[in-house]
Protein backbone atom coordinates (compact mmCIF):
# COMPACT_ATOMS: atom_id res chain seq x y z
CA UNK A 1 0.00 0.00 0.00
CA UNK A 2 1.45 3.34 -1.02
CA UNK A 3 1.80 6.15 1.49
CA UNK A 4 -0.90 8.10 -0.32
CA UNK A 5 -3.26 5.18 0.09
CA UNK A 6 -2.42 4.78 3.77
CA UNK A 7 -2.93 8.48 4.38
CA UNK A 8 -6.22 8.90 2.58
CA UNK A 9 -8.03 5.60 3.08
CA UNK A 10 -10.19 6.71 5.99
CA UNK A 11 -12.96 4.93 7.90
CA UNK A 12 -16.52 6.22 7.66
CA UNK A 13 -19.32 5.30 10.02
CA UNK A 14 -23.05 5.84 9.58
CA UNK A 15 -24.97 5.63 12.84
CA UNK A 16 -27.70 3.05 13.01
CA UNK A 17 -26.69 0.97 9.98
CA UNK A 18 -23.16 0.00 10.92
CA UNK A 19 -21.90 1.67 7.75
CA UNK A 20 -18.20 1.37 8.43
CA UNK A 21 -16.07 1.56 5.31
CA UNK A 22 -12.88 -0.43 5.93
CA UNK A 23 -9.82 1.60 5.11
CA UNK A 24 -8.53 -1.08 2.77
CA UNK A 25 -11.80 -1.12 0.86
CA UNK A 26 -11.75 2.53 -0.07
CA UNK A 27 -10.37 3.65 -3.38
CA UNK A 28 -6.81 4.90 -2.79
CA UNK A 29 -5.09 7.80 -4.48
CA UNK A 30 -2.47 6.82 -7.00
CA UNK A 31 -0.63 8.46 -9.84
CA UNK A 32 -2.27 7.17 -13.00
CA UNK A 33 0.72 5.67 -14.79
CA UNK A 34 1.65 3.42 -11.89
CA UNK A 35 -1.30 1.18 -12.58
CA UNK A 36 -1.06 1.42 -16.35
CA UNK A 37 0.83 4.07 -18.30
CA UNK A 38 -1.56 6.77 -19.46
CA UNK A 39 -1.17 9.02 -22.44
CA UNK A 40 -2.14 12.61 -22.65
CA UNK A 41 -5.00 13.54 -24.92
CA UNK A 42 -3.76 14.68 -28.32
CA UNK A 43 -3.33 18.43 -28.43
CA UNK A 44 -5.58 20.80 -30.25
CA UNK A 45 -5.72 24.52 -30.69
CA UNK A 46 -8.28 24.89 -27.98
CA UNK A 47 -7.30 23.32 -24.66
CA UNK A 48 -8.79 19.81 -24.66
CA UNK A 49 -10.97 18.73 -21.72
CA UNK A 50 -9.13 17.28 -18.79
CA UNK A 51 -9.81 13.72 -17.75
CA UNK A 52 -12.65 13.01 -15.55
CA UNK A 53 -9.85 9.12 -14.23
CA UNK A 54 -9.57 8.40 -12.64
CA UNK A 55 -10.18 7.00 -9.97
CA UNK A 56 -9.97 7.39 -7.63
CA UNK A 57 -9.69 9.65 -6.55
CA UNK A 58 -8.94 7.06 -8.10
CA UNK A 59 -7.54 7.56 -10.71
CA UNK A 60 -6.40 8.51 -13.23
CA UNK A 61 -7.32 10.70 -16.38
CA UNK A 62 -7.13 8.45 -19.57
CA UNK A 63 -6.09 9.53 -23.02
CA UNK A 64 -8.93 10.80 -25.11
CA UNK A 65 -9.59 8.41 -27.97
CA UNK A 66 -11.42 9.12 -31.21
CA UNK A 67 -15.14 8.49 -30.98
CA UNK A 68 -15.20 6.56 -34.23
CA UNK A 69 -13.24 3.62 -35.54
CA UNK A 70 -10.47 4.13 -38.10
CA UNK A 71 -11.80 4.63 -41.59
CA UNK A 72 -10.80 2.33 -44.43
CA UNK A 73 -8.31 4.90 -45.62
CA UNK A 74 -6.30 4.38 -42.49
CA UNK A 75 -6.65 0.76 -41.50
CA UNK A 76 -7.38 -2.63 -42.96
CA UNK A 77 -7.77 -5.75 -40.87
CA UNK A 78 -6.49 -3.83 -37.88
CA UNK A 79 -3.23 -2.86 -39.56
CA UNK A 80 -2.22 0.57 -40.82
CA UNK A 81 -2.11 1.01 -44.55
CA UNK A 82 -0.20 3.58 -46.57
CA UNK A 83 -2.21 6.54 -47.81
CA UNK A 84 -3.83 6.33 -51.22
CA UNK A 85 -2.16 9.53 -52.31
CA UNK A 86 0.79 10.66 -50.24
CA UNK A 87 2.08 14.22 -50.43
CA UNK A 88 4.76 14.63 -53.04
CA UNK A 89 7.45 15.21 -50.42
CA UNK A 90 6.42 12.25 -48.25
CA UNK A 91 7.63 8.70 -48.45
CA UNK A 92 5.00 5.93 -48.91
CA UNK A 93 5.24 5.42 -45.13
CA UNK A 94 6.01 8.81 -43.59
CA UNK A 95 8.25 8.59 -40.53
CA UNK A 96 9.74 12.00 -39.81
CA UNK A 97 12.62 11.95 -37.37
CA UNK A 98 12.84 14.80 -34.83
CA UNK A 99 15.93 16.93 -35.16
CA UNK A 100 17.80 18.74 -32.40
CA UNK A 101 15.75 21.50 -30.84
CA UNK A 102 18.00 24.18 -32.26
CA UNK A 103 16.97 23.21 -35.78
CA UNK A 104 13.37 24.28 -35.16
CA UNK A 105 12.06 27.84 -35.16
CA UNK A 106 11.91 29.23 -31.64
CA UNK A 107 8.50 30.78 -32.32
CA UNK A 108 6.14 28.71 -34.48
CA UNK A 109 4.59 30.43 -37.44
CA UNK A 110 0.83 30.53 -37.61
CA UNK A 111 -0.63 27.84 -39.89
CA UNK A 112 -2.62 28.91 -42.92
CA UNK A 113 -6.16 30.08 -42.17
CA UNK A 114 -8.61 27.20 -41.78
CA UNK A 115 -5.94 24.55 -41.17
CA UNK A 116 -5.39 25.08 -37.45
CA UNK A 117 -7.47 22.12 -36.35
CA UNK A 118 -7.30 20.00 -39.50
CA UNK A 119 -4.79 17.53 -38.06
CA UNK A 120 -6.55 17.04 -34.76
CA UNK A 121 -9.95 16.95 -36.46
CA UNK A 122 -8.73 14.10 -38.62
CA UNK A 123 -7.41 12.35 -35.52
CA UNK A 124 -10.78 12.62 -33.79
CA UNK A 125 -12.52 11.08 -36.80
CA UNK A 126 -10.07 8.18 -36.87
CA UNK A 127 -8.33 9.36 -40.05
CA UNK A 128 -4.90 8.78 -38.58
CA UNK A 129 -2.84 8.94 -41.77
CA UNK A 130 -4.48 12.22 -42.70
CA UNK A 131 -3.69 13.51 -39.20
CA UNK A 132 -0.12 12.26 -39.57
CA UNK A 133 0.37 13.93 -42.94
CA UNK A 134 -1.12 17.25 -41.82
CA UNK A 135 0.84 17.26 -38.54
CA UNK A 136 4.04 16.47 -40.43
CA UNK A 137 3.40 19.42 -42.76
CA UNK A 138 2.81 21.75 -39.83
CA UNK A 139 5.97 20.61 -38.07
CA UNK A 140 7.92 22.40 -40.76
CA UNK A 141 6.45 25.63 -39.39
CA UNK A 142 7.64 24.74 -35.87
CA UNK A 143 4.12 24.06 -34.55
CA UNK A 144 4.38 22.44 -31.08
CA UNK A 145 0.78 21.18 -31.25
CA UNK A 146 1.64 19.24 -34.38
CA UNK A 147 4.74 17.83 -32.69
CA UNK A 148 2.65 16.70 -29.72
CA UNK A 149 0.11 15.07 -32.04
CA UNK A 150 2.85 13.15 -33.81
CA UNK A 151 3.98 12.01 -30.37
CA UNK A 152 0.47 10.79 -29.60
CA UNK A 153 0.19 8.93 -32.90
CA UNK A 154 3.47 7.12 -32.28
CA UNK A 155 2.63 6.48 -28.62
CA UNK A 156 -0.73 4.94 -29.54
CA UNK A 157 0.31 3.21 -32.74
CA UNK A 158 -2.45 4.99 -34.66
CA UNK A 159 -1.75 5.04 -38.41
CA UNK A 160 1.93 4.26 -37.79
CA UNK A 161 3.69 1.47 -35.92
CA UNK A 162 3.89 2.17 -32.21
CA UNK A 163 7.28 3.62 -31.36
CA UNK A 164 7.80 4.92 -27.81
CA UNK A 165 11.20 6.39 -28.65
CA UNK A 166 9.83 8.52 -31.49
CA UNK A 167 6.82 9.45 -29.36
CA UNK A 168 9.06 10.63 -26.53
CA UNK A 169 11.22 12.61 -28.96
CA UNK A 170 8.24 14.43 -30.41
CA UNK A 171 6.75 15.06 -26.95
CA UNK A 172 10.09 16.48 -25.82
CA UNK A 173 10.30 18.84 -28.80
CA UNK A 174 6.77 20.08 -28.15
CA UNK A 175 7.38 20.39 -24.40
CA UNK A 176 10.51 22.47 -25.04
CA UNK A 177 8.27 24.87 -26.94
CA UNK A 178 5.83 25.26 -24.07
CA UNK A 179 3.10 22.74 -24.96
CA UNK A 180 1.53 21.64 -21.67
CA UNK A 181 -0.12 18.53 -23.15
CA UNK A 182 3.26 17.30 -24.33
CA UNK A 183 4.76 18.04 -20.91
CA UNK A 184 2.09 15.92 -19.25
CA UNK A 185 2.42 13.08 -21.76
CA UNK A 186 6.19 13.03 -21.37
CA UNK A 187 5.81 13.02 -17.58
CA UNK A 188 3.63 9.90 -17.90
CA UNK A 189 6.36 8.30 -19.99
CA UNK A 190 8.96 9.11 -17.33
CA UNK A 191 6.83 7.71 -14.51
CA UNK A 192 5.80 4.64 -16.47
CA UNK A 193 9.30 3.85 -17.74
CA UNK A 194 8.37 4.14 -21.40
CA UNK A 195 11.16 4.98 -23.85
CA UNK A 196 13.67 4.79 -21.02
CA UNK A 197 14.04 4.05 -17.33
CA UNK A 198 11.60 5.37 -14.78
CA UNK A 199 12.57 8.86 -13.70
CA UNK A 200 10.38 10.28 -10.93
CA UNK A 201 12.34 13.52 -10.61
CA UNK A 202 12.07 14.25 -14.33
CA UNK A 203 8.36 13.48 -14.22
CA UNK A 204 7.85 15.85 -11.30
CA UNK A 205 9.67 18.65 -13.13
CA UNK A 206 7.48 18.17 -16.18
CA UNK A 207 4.30 18.01 -14.11
CA UNK A 208 5.28 21.21 -12.34
CA UNK A 209 5.71 23.00 -15.67
CA UNK A 210 2.41 21.69 -17.03
CA UNK A 211 0.55 22.52 -13.82
CA UNK A 212 1.83 26.11 -13.92
CA UNK A 213 0.39 26.35 -17.43
CA UNK A 214 -3.02 25.26 -16.16
CA UNK A 215 -2.99 21.53 -16.91
CA UNK A 216 -5.50 20.14 -14.41
CA UNK A 217 -4.45 16.49 -14.60
CA UNK A 218 -0.82 17.49 -14.10
CA UNK A 219 -1.74 19.40 -10.95
CA UNK A 220 -3.72 16.42 -9.66
CA UNK A 221 -1.01 13.83 -10.33
CA UNK A 222 1.64 16.12 -8.89
CA UNK A 223 -0.49 16.46 -5.76
CA UNK A 224 -0.54 12.68 -5.39
CA UNK A 225 3.24 12.59 -5.62
CA UNK A 226 3.40 15.26 -2.91
CA UNK A 227 1.15 13.09 -0.76
CA UNK A 228 3.53 10.19 -1.22
CA UNK A 229 6.26 12.49 0.07
CA UNK A 230 4.05 13.42 3.07
CA UNK A 231 4.04 17.04 1.90
CA UNK A 232 0.39 17.72 2.72
CA UNK A 233 0.40 21.54 2.41
CA UNK A 234 1.87 21.39 -1.11
CA UNK A 235 -0.54 18.61 -2.07
CA UNK A 236 -3.50 20.59 -0.75
CA UNK A 237 -2.57 23.67 -2.79
CA UNK A 238 -2.30 21.64 -5.97
CA UNK A 239 -5.58 19.86 -5.25
CA UNK A 240 -7.30 23.20 -4.67
CA UNK A 241 -6.16 24.36 -8.09
CA UNK A 242 -7.40 21.20 -9.80
CA UNK A 243 -10.62 21.12 -7.77
CA UNK A 244 -11.40 24.73 -8.66
CA UNK A 245 -10.94 23.78 -12.31
CA UNK A 246 -13.61 21.12 -11.91
CA UNK A 247 -11.65 17.88 -11.44
CA UNK A 248 -13.91 15.49 -9.47
CA UNK A 249 -10.90 13.37 -8.50
CA UNK A 250 -9.20 16.42 -7.00
CA UNK A 251 -12.41 17.46 -5.25
CA UNK A 252 -12.69 14.03 -3.66
CA UNK A 253 -9.04 13.99 -2.58
CA UNK A 254 -9.20 17.51 -1.19
CA UNK A 255 -12.39 16.67 0.70
CA UNK A 256 -10.51 13.85 2.42
CA UNK A 257 -7.76 16.26 3.48
CA UNK A 258 -10.30 18.73 4.85
CA UNK A 259 -12.04 15.97 6.75
CA UNK A 260 -8.85 14.95 8.52
CA UNK A 261 -7.11 18.33 8.66
CA UNK A 262 -4.05 17.28 6.68
CA UNK A 263 -2.36 20.19 4.94
CA UNK A 264 -5.43 22.35 5.58
CA UNK A 265 -7.46 23.31 8.63
CA UNK A 266 -9.98 20.63 9.46
CA UNK A 267 -13.36 21.62 8.01
CA UNK A 268 -16.08 18.99 7.83
CA UNK A 269 -18.53 21.32 6.11
CA UNK A 270 -16.04 22.15 3.35
CA UNK A 271 -15.20 18.46 3.03
CA UNK A 272 -18.87 17.67 2.52
CA UNK A 273 -19.30 20.45 -0.05
CA UNK A 274 -16.35 19.14 -2.06
CA UNK A 275 -17.62 15.58 -1.75
CA UNK A 276 -21.00 16.75 -3.06
CA UNK A 277 -19.34 18.39 -6.09
CA UNK A 278 -17.35 15.25 -6.87
CA UNK A 279 -20.48 13.16 -6.41
CA UNK A 280 -22.48 15.28 -8.83
CA UNK A 281 -19.70 14.80 -11.39
CA UNK A 282 -20.07 11.04 -11.09
CA UNK A 283 -17.11 10.08 -8.89
CA UNK A 284 -18.37 6.80 -7.43
CA UNK A 285 -16.22 6.91 -4.29
CA UNK A 286 -17.52 10.42 -3.60
CA UNK A 287 -21.09 9.25 -4.16
CA UNK A 288 -20.68 6.60 -1.47
CA UNK A 289 -19.06 8.90 1.08
CA UNK A 290 -21.42 11.79 0.39
CA UNK A 291 -24.36 9.43 0.79
CA UNK A 292 -23.05 8.43 4.20
CA UNK A 293 -22.61 12.09 5.14
CA UNK A 294 -26.21 12.72 4.05
CA UNK A 295 -27.43 9.76 6.05
CA UNK A 296 -25.63 10.91 9.20
CA UNK A 297 -26.12 14.65 8.75
CA UNK A 298 -22.35 15.10 8.77
CA UNK A 299 -21.67 18.66 7.57
CA UNK A 300 -25.08 18.80 5.89
CA UNK A 301 -28.69 18.33 7.04
CA UNK A 302 -29.53 14.64 7.27
CA UNK A 303 -31.61 13.22 4.43
CA UNK A 304 -31.93 9.45 4.55
CA UNK A 305 -34.03 9.33 1.39
CA UNK A 306 -31.46 11.21 -0.69
CA UNK A 307 -28.69 9.15 0.89
CA UNK A 308 -30.41 5.90 -0.04
CA UNK A 309 -31.00 7.06 -3.62
CA UNK A 310 -27.32 7.95 -3.98
CA UNK A 311 -26.19 4.62 -2.52
CA UNK A 312 -28.45 2.79 -4.94
CA UNK A 313 -26.98 4.78 -7.83
CA UNK A 314 -23.43 3.91 -6.77
CA UNK A 315 -24.42 0.28 -6.19
CA UNK A 316 -25.75 0.02 -9.72
CA UNK A 317 -22.44 1.40 -10.98
CA UNK A 318 -20.71 -1.55 -9.34
CA UNK A 319 -19.38 -0.18 -6.04
CA UNK A 320 -19.19 -3.16 -3.65
CA UNK A 321 -19.29 -0.82 -0.63
CA UNK A 322 -22.46 0.86 -1.91
CA UNK A 323 -23.96 -2.54 -2.65
CA UNK A 324 -23.36 -3.61 0.93
CA UNK A 325 -24.77 -0.39 2.38
CA UNK A 326 -27.88 -0.40 0.19
CA UNK A 327 -28.53 -3.97 1.33
CA UNK A 328 -28.58 -2.67 4.90
CA UNK A 329 -30.87 0.19 3.87
CA UNK A 330 -33.39 -2.25 2.37
CA UNK A 331 -33.08 -4.55 5.37
CA UNK A 332 -33.65 -1.73 7.87
CA UNK A 333 -36.21 0.19 5.84
CA UNK A 334 -34.49 3.53 6.39
CA UNK A 335 -34.47 5.92 3.44
CA UNK A 336 -36.31 3.37 1.33
CA UNK A 337 -39.20 1.01 2.12
CA UNK A 338 -38.06 -2.25 3.68
CA UNK A 339 -37.58 -4.90 1.02
CA UNK A 340 -36.06 -8.21 2.20
CA UNK A 341 -35.70 -9.53 -1.35
CA UNK A 342 -33.75 -6.46 -2.46
CA UNK A 343 -31.70 -6.63 0.73
CA UNK A 344 -30.82 -10.25 0.01
CA UNK A 345 -30.01 -9.47 -3.62
CA UNK A 346 -27.63 -6.64 -2.87
CA UNK A 347 -25.99 -8.52 0.00
CA UNK A 348 -25.29 -11.49 -2.24
CA UNK A 349 -23.91 -9.21 -4.95
CA UNK A 350 -21.70 -7.36 -2.46
CA UNK A 351 -20.53 -10.62 -0.93
CA UNK A 352 -19.54 -11.91 -4.37
CA UNK A 353 -17.53 -8.71 -4.75
CA UNK A 354 -15.64 -9.26 -1.50
CA UNK A 355 -17.84 -7.37 1.01
CA UNK A 356 -18.61 -9.76 3.85
CA UNK A 357 -21.17 -8.74 6.47
CA UNK A 358 -22.02 -10.89 9.50
CA UNK A 359 -25.17 -8.89 10.33
CA UNK A 360 -26.59 -9.32 6.84
CA UNK A 361 -25.72 -13.02 6.90
CA UNK A 362 -27.91 -13.31 9.99
CA UNK A 363 -30.63 -11.30 8.27
CA UNK A 364 -30.44 -13.64 5.28
CA UNK A 365 -30.93 -16.70 7.48
CA UNK A 366 -34.19 -15.23 8.86
CA UNK A 367 -35.84 -14.87 5.46
CA UNK A 368 -38.47 -17.27 4.21
CA UNK A 369 -37.31 -19.79 1.60
CA UNK A 370 -39.32 -17.90 -1.03
CA UNK A 371 -37.72 -14.55 -0.16
CA UNK A 372 -34.23 -15.98 -0.17
CA UNK A 373 -34.77 -17.79 -3.44
CA UNK A 374 -36.10 -14.61 -5.06
CA UNK A 375 -33.09 -12.66 -3.82
CA UNK A 376 -30.67 -15.30 -5.11
CA UNK A 377 -32.36 -15.37 -8.51
CA UNK A 378 -32.24 -11.58 -8.80
CA UNK A 379 -28.60 -11.47 -7.72
CA UNK A 380 -27.62 -14.21 -10.15
CA UNK A 381 -29.13 -12.34 -13.10
CA UNK A 382 -27.37 -9.14 -12.04
CA UNK A 383 -23.99 -10.79 -11.49
CA UNK A 384 -24.00 -12.29 -14.99
CA UNK A 385 -23.75 -8.81 -16.46
CA UNK A 386 -21.39 -7.42 -13.85
CA UNK A 387 -18.04 -6.12 -15.14
CA UNK A 388 -14.94 -7.52 -13.41
CA UNK A 389 -13.57 -5.72 -10.40
CA UNK A 390 -10.93 -3.12 -11.16
CA UNK A 391 -7.43 -4.14 -10.03
CA UNK A 392 -6.43 -2.57 -6.70
CA UNK A 393 -4.62 0.76 -7.03
CA UNK A 394 -1.20 0.64 -5.54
Amino acid sequence: MSRARAVLALPLVAAGLGMTIPAAAQAPLTVSPQASPQRAAPPERAAPPQRAAPRRPPGKPAARRPATAPQPEDAAAGKPAPPAAAPAAAAPWPTPTPQPATSWPTQPRSPPAGSADLAFGAYQRGHYLTAFAEATRRVDAGDPKAMALLGELYASGFGVPRDDKKAADWYALAADRGDREAMFALAMFRIGGRAGPRDRDAAIALLEQAAKLGHVSAAYDLALLRLEDQNFPAAAELLKSAADAGSPDAQYALATLYKEGRGVARDRAQATRLMASASRAGNVDAEVEYAIALFNGDGIPADEGAAAALLLKAARKGSPIAQNRIARVFAAGRGLPADPVEAAKWHLIARARGQSDTWLEGFLQKLTPEQRQAGEKSAEAWLKNLPPLLPPRS
